[in-house]
């Protein structure tokens, strides 16, 4: 919605928001999807008092910005009840409503809104299948959070289910219909055959759920089927995959990514990538890296992965768009 870093971004975006009132804010927030809505929630819920003067430079800076044409876009993530922590229950139970109001969010749309904890309570005891069905259809770090919440049992079982899916027949998203209607008392979920789950969806999903339930996932699938593993293994893009970038991509992709997030991320690589990084970067640009590498203290683990992955999200879509090329996607190239 508005520029700088994707934090000052949002948190202008939040303050624009508010400032507009609760039905006019509502007609933007149904153009944006849950993870947008949630991030701007958050940020909302972080605004105690904003001084009429940081209201005003906001507004000035988006006339601006609308004036000379520039695009209008906001980032992602938090939850539904961020927007009741910042704008009161009441308030935010309308408003709520009005953004999922419409055919598009019932069934499975419902579970894309809530916490991945939440989603994982309302489905553990449903059928493993059944769970690798509702998984199949949501986001894949969304999936893989999910994931994290089950047993190491389930969490096992369900990716292996995901795993050798090759689509979703109507019987199966019948019974996904009366799952859904139980847990959210809505429907309409479309019985046609889709071209969901297999090896790839397995893969992207595990991207997300850390290195050791990775682990221990692999080495379940590897138990049940050893070329399936190693199936999986091939299409997974992790962030040591950045190795195999040739130097423009990774020169591309450095253009893209804040140098905040760049150094938590590169806290948990190994050496090798980061000479890579390095080499990429100009002189005094990669001296004033290594400092702050140096420099900075511990971090927390989840937070070098939620930088790893953002990170990886960046790389995916410069590759979806034709600007870089990932490596791998053979057996001698997968990391292990």
């Amino acid at each position: 919605m508005v520029v700088g870093t994707e934090s000052e971004g949002v948190e202008k975006s939040a303050i624009l928001l508010l400032s507009l009132g609760q039905n006019e804010a509502a007609e933007v927030l149904k153009n944006l999807g849950p993870k947008e809505v949630q991030k701007l929630g958050h940020a909302m819920a972080g605004l105690k008092q904003v001084a009429r003067e940081r209201i005003e430079s906001v507004i000035d800076e988006f006339t601006e910005q609308t004036a000379r044409g520039a695009p209008v876009a906001v980032d992602n993530e938090t939850i539904k009840a961020m927007l009741t922590k910042a704008l009161g229950d009441d308030r935010a139970a309308g408003l709520i409503s009005r953004i999922m109001s419409g055919d598009d969010t019932a069934g499975i749309e419902g579970l894309k809104w809530m916490e991945a904890a939440s989603v994982a309570d309302l489905i553990r005891n449903e059928h493993p299948q059944i769970i690798a069905t509702i998984l199949v259809h949501l986001e894949y770090d969304h999936a893989g959070d999910i994931l994290k919440h089950f047993t190491d049992r389930l969490r096992n079982d369900v990716l292996l289910r995901i795993a050798t899916l090759d689509g979703v027949q109507p019987a199966a998203l019948r019974e996904l219909n009366e799952a859904l209607s139980r847990i959210l008392a809505s429907a309409a979920v479309n019985v046609k055959k889709t071209a969901m789950g297999g090896i790839r969806h397995a893969a992207e999903i595990l991207n997300y759920v850390g290195q050791a339930n990775e682990t221990t996932i692999i080495d379940n699938v590897r138990e049940y089927d050893a070329d399936l593993a190693q199936k999986i293994l091939d299409e997974m893009f992790i962030f040591e995959n950045l190795l195999d970038i040739d130097d423009r991509g990774i020169q591309l992709l450095l253009r893209e990514v804040q140098s905040d997030a760049l150094i938590i991320a590169l806290k948990g690589a190994s050496p090798e990538l980061r000479e890579k990084i390095f080499k990429n970067m100009s002189q005094r640009a990669a001296e004033m890296l290594r400092e702050d590498l140096d420099s900075k203290g511990p971090v927390r683990l989840s937070e070098v992965e939620n930088e790893q992955k953002e990170i990886l999200k960046v790389a995916r879509r410069l590759a979806e768009e034709g600007q870089i090329q990932l490596g791998g996607g053979g057996a001698d190239d997968a990391f292990v």
